[in-house]
């Protein structure tokens, strides 16, 4: 875990500021990292496959911040995977619904929604066919 800590504020009085990040969170060198809809996504070929580390912030939402960005209702992706951190809910047209918390397997359908469910960050590394 990082840890930093500063000093003194702009009204000149002391104080902490505790900013902590798992290893989880932490730059992959030999990855290609991007950022879109607030996830910031670290992704490795891998032979005929992809591996991508995604990170979810808290309060993040499928149908509020990517959803301006594919231009449709619901995500259209598959996610198999593995949540390393956090905590995710995803909902579907039908109404069916499911949570996973780390560490769990995933396997989510297209067709859904989904959120960060509570105020720590989800890590989720994904696994899918090169493009």
């Amino acid at each position: 875990m990082i840890v930093t800590l500063s000093g003194y504020g702009r009204d000149g009085r002391f104080g902490m500021m505790i900013t902590a990040m798992s290893g989880l969170e932490q730059a992959i060198p030999s990855a290609t990292r991007t950022e879109v809809g607030g996830l910031t996504v670290d992704e490795l070929q891998a032979g005929e496959a992809r591996i991508k580390r995604v990170m979810y912030p808290p309060g993040w939402r499928w149908s509020s911040d990517m959803a301006p960005v594919t231009g449709t209702s619901s995500c259209q992706h598959a996610h198999v995977g593995f949540l390393a951190q956090g905590a995710m809910e995803m909902s579907y047209a039908d109404g069916c619904t499911s949570r996973y918390e780390a560490p769990a397997f995933v396997v989510v359908e297209p067709g859904h929604d989904g959120w960060v469910v509570g105020d720590e960050a989800v890590v989720a590394v994904e696994f899918s066919p090169a493009e």
